[in-house]
Protein backbone atom coordinates (compact mmCIF):
# COMPACT_ATOMS: atom_id res chain seq x y z
CA UNK A 1 0.00 0.00 0.00
CA UNK A 2 0.98 3.48 -1.14
CA UNK A 3 2.04 6.15 1.62
CA UNK A 4 -0.08 8.52 2.02
CA UNK A 5 1.47 12.30 2.16
CA UNK A 6 0.57 14.11 4.39
CA UNK A 7 1.59 17.77 5.28
CA UNK A 8 1.72 19.80 7.81
CA UNK A 9 2.79 23.39 7.33
CA UNK A 10 3.45 25.94 10.82
CA UNK A 11 3.00 29.05 9.63
CA UNK A 12 1.49 33.04 10.78
CA UNK A 13 -0.38 32.77 7.87
CA UNK A 14 -1.86 29.53 7.46
CA UNK A 15 -4.85 31.05 5.06
CA UNK A 16 -1.63 31.24 2.64
CA UNK A 17 -1.88 26.96 1.95
CA UNK A 18 -5.57 27.30 0.82
CA UNK A 19 -4.16 27.57 -2.78
CA UNK A 20 -2.60 24.12 -2.71
CA UNK A 21 -5.08 23.13 -0.91
CA UNK A 22 -8.18 24.16 -2.87
CA UNK A 23 -7.26 24.97 -6.71
CA UNK A 24 -6.18 23.02 -9.30
CA UNK A 25 -4.44 20.15 -9.77
CA UNK A 26 -3.18 19.97 -5.85
CA UNK A 27 -6.83 20.95 -4.99
CA UNK A 28 -8.04 17.79 -7.01
CA UNK A 29 -5.78 15.61 -5.53
CA UNK A 30 -6.47 16.86 -2.26
CA UNK A 31 -10.43 16.22 -2.83
CA UNK A 32 -9.75 13.07 -3.85
CA UNK A 33 -7.66 12.40 -0.71
CA UNK A 34 -3.96 11.49 -2.74
CA UNK A 35 -2.50 13.79 -0.17
CA UNK A 36 -3.32 16.03 3.24
CA UNK A 37 -2.85 19.31 4.38
CA UNK A 38 -3.07 20.35 7.75
CA UNK A 39 -1.70 23.69 9.19
CA UNK A 40 -0.21 25.16 12.55
CA UNK A 41 -0.32 28.69 14.07
CA UNK A 42 2.20 29.16 16.53
CA UNK A 43 0.13 32.01 17.81
CA UNK A 44 -1.90 29.34 19.20
CA UNK A 45 1.07 28.04 21.18
CA UNK A 46 1.97 31.04 22.43
CA UNK A 47 2.35 31.65 26.22
CA UNK A 48 0.84 35.01 26.96
CA UNK A 49 -2.58 36.89 26.24
CA UNK A 50 -1.17 38.95 23.36
CA UNK A 51 -0.32 35.66 21.46
CA UNK A 52 3.72 36.57 21.20
CA UNK A 53 5.76 34.83 18.47
CA UNK A 54 8.78 37.01 18.34
CA UNK A 55 11.12 39.07 20.24
CA UNK A 56 13.98 41.45 20.00
CA UNK A 57 17.36 39.77 18.95
CA UNK A 58 20.33 39.43 21.72
CA UNK A 59 23.30 41.47 20.51
CA UNK A 60 21.13 44.50 18.69
CA UNK A 61 20.09 44.91 14.99
CA UNK A 62 17.40 45.09 13.69
CA UNK A 63 14.39 43.22 12.75
CA UNK A 64 12.78 40.54 15.38
CA UNK A 65 13.46 37.05 16.00
CA UNK A 66 10.84 34.46 16.03
CA UNK A 67 10.82 32.58 19.15
CA UNK A 68 12.00 28.69 20.32
CA UNK A 69 8.71 27.95 22.31
CA UNK A 70 5.94 28.81 20.17
CA UNK A 71 7.62 26.65 17.44
CA UNK A 72 8.66 23.79 19.46
CA UNK A 73 5.17 23.10 21.28
CA UNK A 74 3.68 23.60 17.52
CA UNK A 75 6.21 21.13 16.30
CA UNK A 76 5.07 18.58 19.33
CA UNK A 77 1.62 19.19 18.53
CA UNK A 78 2.31 18.22 14.99
CA UNK A 79 3.86 14.86 16.46
CA UNK A 80 1.31 14.03 18.57
CA UNK A 81 -1.44 14.55 16.01
CA UNK A 82 0.79 12.37 13.77
CA UNK A 83 0.90 9.81 16.15
CA UNK A 84 -2.87 9.15 16.84
CA UNK A 85 -3.40 8.96 13.02
CA UNK A 86 -0.66 6.42 12.53
CA UNK A 87 1.31 5.11 15.46
CA UNK A 88 3.44 3.41 13.33
CA UNK A 89 4.39 6.10 10.50
CA UNK A 90 7.86 6.77 10.67
CA UNK A 91 8.04 10.39 12.03
CA UNK A 92 7.93 13.18 9.30
CA UNK A 93 10.93 15.37 8.77
CA UNK A 94 11.14 18.72 9.99
CA UNK A 95 12.05 21.17 7.25
CA UNK A 96 12.56 24.90 7.56
CA UNK A 97 12.54 26.78 4.28
CA UNK A 98 15.17 29.01 4.74
CA UNK A 99 17.94 30.77 1.89
CA UNK A 100 20.53 28.89 3.97
CA UNK A 101 18.99 25.76 3.17
CA UNK A 102 19.99 23.29 0.44
CA UNK A 103 18.41 23.92 -3.04
CA UNK A 104 15.15 22.27 -3.49
CA UNK A 105 15.03 19.90 -6.84
CA UNK A 106 12.91 17.72 -8.44
CA UNK A 107 14.54 14.68 -6.48
CA UNK A 108 13.35 16.00 -3.23
CA UNK A 109 10.29 16.73 -4.91
CA UNK A 110 10.24 13.06 -5.95
CA UNK A 111 11.26 11.42 -3.02
CA UNK A 112 8.71 13.56 -0.66
CA UNK A 113 6.21 11.94 -2.74
CA UNK A 114 7.45 8.46 -1.95
CA UNK A 115 7.42 9.01 1.90
CA UNK A 116 4.39 9.94 4.16
CA UNK A 117 5.30 13.95 4.25
CA UNK A 118 6.97 15.93 5.68
CA UNK A 119 6.83 18.96 8.43
CA UNK A 120 7.40 22.46 7.09
CA UNK A 121 8.39 25.51 8.86
CA UNK A 122 8.18 28.66 7.63
CA UNK A 123 9.98 31.93 9.29
CA UNK A 124 9.00 34.66 9.27
CA UNK A 125 10.68 38.01 10.34
CA UNK A 126 14.91 38.92 10.84
CA UNK A 127 15.24 34.81 11.57
CA UNK A 128 14.35 31.96 13.94
CA UNK A 129 15.89 31.16 17.64
CA UNK A 130 18.98 29.15 16.26
CA UNK A 131 18.61 26.36 19.13
CA UNK A 132 14.94 25.55 17.85
CA UNK A 133 17.20 25.09 14.35
CA UNK A 134 19.66 22.99 16.03
CA UNK A 135 17.29 20.95 18.31
CA UNK A 136 14.12 20.54 16.26
CA UNK A 137 15.15 20.78 12.32
CA UNK A 138 16.20 17.67 10.30
CA UNK A 139 16.90 19.78 6.97
CA UNK A 140 16.79 23.40 5.44
CA UNK A 141 15.41 23.58 2.29
CA UNK A 142 15.10 26.84 -0.29
CA UNK A 143 13.46 28.05 -3.70
CA UNK A 144 16.69 29.46 -4.77
CA UNK A 145 19.32 32.36 -3.86
CA UNK A 146 16.34 35.09 -3.29
CA UNK A 147 14.92 36.56 -0.48
CA UNK A 148 10.98 36.22 0.43
CA UNK A 149 9.08 37.56 3.48
CA UNK A 150 8.64 34.01 4.64
CA UNK A 151 9.04 30.50 3.91
CA UNK A 152 5.09 30.05 2.82
CA UNK A 153 5.48 31.01 -0.85
CA UNK A 154 8.58 28.59 -0.84
CA UNK A 155 6.18 25.99 0.60
CA UNK A 156 3.36 26.20 -1.82
CA UNK A 157 5.80 25.63 -4.45
CA UNK A 158 7.30 22.74 -3.12
CA UNK A 159 4.06 21.00 -1.91
CA UNK A 160 2.74 21.76 -5.46
CA UNK A 161 5.65 19.54 -6.98
CA UNK A 162 5.43 16.78 -4.49
CA UNK A 163 1.74 16.39 -5.60
CA UNK A 164 2.01 15.99 -9.22
CA UNK A 165 4.20 12.64 -8.85
CA UNK A 166 1.43 11.32 -6.69
CA UNK A 167 -0.27 8.10 -8.75
CA UNK A 168 -3.89 9.15 -10.00
CA UNK A 169 -2.97 13.49 -9.40
CA UNK A 170 -2.85 13.93 -13.28
CA UNK A 171 -5.42 13.09 -15.17
CA UNK A 172 -3.17 12.79 -18.46
CA UNK A 173 -0.70 9.49 -17.52
CA UNK A 174 2.19 10.78 -19.53
CA UNK A 175 1.60 14.32 -18.31
CA UNK A 176 4.62 14.07 -15.12
CA UNK A 177 7.07 11.53 -17.36
CA UNK A 178 6.79 14.77 -19.93
CA UNK A 179 7.74 17.74 -17.33
CA UNK A 180 10.87 18.97 -17.36
CA UNK A 181 13.46 17.91 -14.83
CA UNK A 182 11.92 14.50 -14.83
CA UNK A 183 14.76 11.59 -14.32
CA UNK A 184 12.78 9.56 -17.30
CA UNK A 185 13.77 12.69 -19.89
CA UNK A 186 17.29 12.63 -18.40
CA UNK A 187 16.77 15.99 -15.88
CA UNK A 188 16.37 18.17 -19.35
CA UNK A 189 14.11 20.86 -19.60
CA UNK A 190 10.98 20.26 -21.50
CA UNK A 191 10.55 21.02 -25.62
CA UNK A 192 8.08 23.57 -27.09
CA UNK A 193 4.48 23.13 -27.25
CA UNK A 194 1.69 23.72 -29.73
CA UNK A 195 -2.03 23.72 -30.05
CA UNK A 196 -4.49 25.05 -32.30
CA UNK A 197 -4.61 27.56 -34.16
CA UNK A 198 -2.50 25.56 -36.89
CA UNK A 199 -1.56 28.64 -38.28
CA UNK A 200 -1.26 32.13 -35.80
CA UNK A 201 -0.30 35.53 -37.42
CA UNK A 202 1.94 34.09 -40.12
CA UNK A 203 3.33 31.33 -37.71
CA UNK A 204 2.86 28.31 -38.29
CA UNK A 205 3.29 24.45 -36.47
CA UNK A 206 6.11 22.98 -36.44
CA UNK A 207 5.28 20.21 -39.73
CA UNK A 208 6.52 17.08 -37.94
CA UNK A 209 4.28 17.53 -34.98
CA UNK A 210 1.28 17.52 -38.09
CA UNK A 211 3.31 14.62 -39.67
CA UNK A 212 1.65 11.43 -37.11
CA UNK A 213 4.66 9.97 -37.73
CA UNK A 214 5.70 9.40 -33.89
CA UNK A 215 9.18 7.79 -34.10
CA UNK A 216 9.30 11.04 -35.65
CA UNK A 217 7.70 13.39 -33.69
CA UNK A 218 9.66 11.63 -30.22
CA UNK A 219 13.13 12.30 -32.25
CA UNK A 220 12.50 16.27 -32.69
CA UNK A 221 10.90 16.65 -29.55
CA UNK A 222 14.06 15.24 -27.89
CA UNK A 223 16.33 16.79 -30.23
CA UNK A 224 14.30 20.19 -29.02
CA UNK A 225 14.53 19.69 -25.47
CA UNK A 226 18.52 18.64 -26.02
CA UNK A 227 18.94 22.11 -27.99
CA UNK A 228 16.68 24.28 -25.50
CA UNK A 229 18.83 22.45 -22.43
CA UNK A 230 22.40 22.75 -24.03
CA UNK A 231 21.64 26.97 -24.26
CA UNK A 232 19.33 27.56 -21.33
CA UNK A 233 20.53 25.05 -18.83
CA UNK A 234 24.07 23.60 -19.92
CA UNK A 235 24.72 22.03 -16.63
CA UNK A 236 21.95 20.33 -16.90
CA UNK A 237 23.59 18.60 -20.06
CA UNK A 238 26.83 17.98 -18.26
CA UNK A 239 24.49 16.36 -15.27
CA UNK A 240 22.55 13.90 -17.68
CA UNK A 241 25.74 12.82 -19.64
CA UNK A 242 27.60 12.60 -16.09
CA UNK A 243 24.69 9.36 -15.02
CA UNK A 244 24.72 8.33 -18.50
CA UNK A 245 21.23 9.06 -19.73
CA UNK A 246 22.68 10.57 -22.58
CA UNK A 247 22.00 7.84 -25.83
CA UNK A 248 24.84 7.76 -28.31
CA UNK A 249 22.47 9.81 -30.45
CA UNK A 250 21.85 12.18 -28.46
CA UNK A 251 25.56 12.78 -28.12
CA UNK A 252 25.68 12.83 -32.40
CA UNK A 253 23.10 15.98 -31.97
CA UNK A 254 24.37 17.45 -29.64
CA UNK A 255 28.11 17.35 -31.53
CA UNK A 256 26.15 18.71 -34.45
CA UNK A 257 24.53 21.70 -31.99
CA UNK A 258 28.22 22.63 -30.79
CA UNK A 259 29.80 22.46 -34.32
CA UNK A 260 27.21 25.22 -35.55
Amino acid sequence: EALHMRIDAISLFPEMFGVVRDAGITGRAHKQGLWSLQTWNPRDYAQDIHRTVDDRPYGGGPGMVMMIEPLRKSVQAVRQSRTQQDESAVQAPVILLSPAGEKFTQRHAAHLAETNGAIFVCGRYEGIDQRFINNTVDAQWSLGDFVLSGGEIAALAMIDAAVRPLPGALNHGDSSVQDSFQDSLSGLLDSPHYTRPELFEGESVPSVLMSGNHALIARWRREQSLSLTLEKRPDLIAQARARGLLSAADEKFLGTLSRS
